[in-house]
């Protein structure tokens, strides 16, 4: 008979073989492409420095990539919104959801605006500016935009048929036949289950579909900012680096002490912490200038970071019409600028009056390409014709400020999603400290949050009491 010793050999030299392997961490492989897209804009700002002609023709190559990204919108929001509503047992959460929303974005608006105002007029960075004919032209040239009045932006909302909604791009229209089809899914109850399976596929293609796009990042941010660079020119930005300087320290005040202290203060989030998680689509945007193209990711990264789908699915893509902070401080300190330079300074009675327009006139060129230029040329035309003349002092910076714009837009719709969950308590607080903390990491390969993608009832505040019990 064998030994006790003899035996615990034979376990011992089994265990190896017997042992559950480890499983292989999957290497997030993404991280190259967001070096490539930083070495793709130095490679960018340089060729547009040295030769600026070429530098102008690249341009296609960025405009290409961001339309490629806003290809993606509409389909991701019919998806989200239709999943979050469609799971949603009580629709007037969702009507709870969207007051808060709107509401917020309201107040802050304003306080974006008021904030403006105080800088403007401590700056002044328009004095001493002179306004020439050519000049004077090129402003009266962007009063020709697409922003609507209140009634025709509101008609606008309507789509001429179902599908035209996703055809044309735009963002609201889509958001209105998803909240329609969400609530048409919810009242249908079981029946409706496959059709929200279905839509579920649908986002999971995608999404990942996006993915598969995301590797052309490079070119279009080398592209982007070679055009830009090449088309400026450093000569262009000396006169006007104080109103750019002015405006970037604003914005990041507004980001990181405004919002920092109410993220803080409400959710108990560090912002510094929530930006670093959004960092590479915050370097996406500072390559495309353009905060569209970060829409998708900024989706799906707020449902992983435990926002629930409904909250998500209305406050992101409400936001981007509606919640425009970094707009909301350009068109004020452009507007002081302008005055300044052409020699008649506003009084603050005549700020405020202007500034209320503009906050309004925004709404209704929401999602138009350059919509910041074009809204401020169209209200001051509106408002104040006057001042249209100097619009053309800034035509020439308009796309280096536009980067903030988009960045702070973005962080300003990030910071709103995380509030508007934790004032509706749809928003896992556990999950958010340990998705900041970096031990749930985000899966760049799908764009999805595999163990959050079902389709399943939200259980209301006394199913999960029951549950408990």
């Amino acid at each position: 008979m064998p030994t006790k010793t003899s035996r615990r050999a034979a376990v011992a030299a089994s265990t190896p073989d017997t042992a559950p392997a480890v499983p292989r961490v999957k290497r997030d492989r993404t991280h190259y492409l967001y070096i490539a897209v930083i070495a793709a804009v130095a490679l960018g700002i340089a060729v547009g420095l040295i030769w600026p002609d070429v530098a102008v023709e690249l341009k296609p190559l960025g405009t290409g990539f961001v339309n490629l990204i806003k290809m993606m919108i509409s389909p991701i929001i019919f998806c989200t919104i239709v999943l979050g509503i469609g799971s949603v047992r009580k629709a007037a959460k969702v009507g709870a959801v969207g007051g808060i929303a709107l509401g917020y974005f309201l107040v802050m608006s304003l306080v974006a605006l008021a904030i403006g105002l105080v800088v403007g007029n401590v700056l002044h960075p328009g004095d001493g500016l002179h306004l020439t004919d050519a000049l004077k032209q090129t402003g009266h040239a962007q009063v020709d935009s697409k922003a609507l009045g209140p009634v025709d932006f509101v008609l606008s909302v309507i789509p001429a048929t179902f599908v035209s909604a996703f055809t044309q791009g735009e963002v609201l229209q889509t958001l209105l036949v998803a909240l329609l089809a969400g609530f048409a899914l919810q009242a249908m109850g079981p029946v409706g289950q496959p059709v929200l399976r279905g839509i579920e596929h649908l986002q999971r293609l995608v999404f990942r579909i996006l993915a598969m796009v995301m590797w052309a990042a490079p070119i279009g941010a080398f592209g982007a900012i070679a055009a830009v660079t090449g088309s400026a020119g450093v000569n262009a930005l000396k006169s006007l680096a104080v109103l750019m300087l002015g405006f970037y320290i604003t914005c990041v005040l507004f980001v990181f002490v405004v919002l920092g202290a109410v993220l803080r203060i409400v959710a108990g989030v560090n912002v510094f912490s929530l930006c670093r998680y959004l960092a590479r689509e915050f370097l996406l945007i500072l390559s495309t200038s353009s905060s569209e193209s970060a829409l998708p990711r900024l989706i799906a990264k707020m449902e992983h970071l435990g926002v629930s789908k409904p909250v998500v699915g209305i406050t992101v893509p409400t936001g981007y019409s509606f919640n425009l902070d970094g707009t909301m401080i350009y068109m004020t300190m452009a507007s002081l600028y302008i005055a300044d330079a052409l020699g008649t300074p506003m009084s603050i009675g005549e700020q405020i009056p202007l500034l209320l327009f503009l906050l309004l006139a925004s709404k209704g060129a929401a999602g138009v390409s350059g919509a910041g230029l074009a809204t401020l040329a169209g209200g001051l035309q509106s408002h104040k014709p006057a001042l249209v003349d100097g619009v053309g002092l800034i035509v020439g910076i308009d796309r280096f400020m536009s980067e903030a714009r988009a960045l702070t837009n973005f962080a300003g719709n990030a910071v709103a999603t995380v509030l508007v969950g934790t004032w509706t308590k749809e928003i896992d607080k556990d999950r958010v400290q340990r998705v900041l903390a970096g031990e749930l990491p985000f899966d760049e390969s799908t764009l999805m949050d595999e163990g959050h993608g079902t389709v399943a009832e939200v259980p209301e505040p006394g199913d999960r009491e029951l549950a408990k019990a």
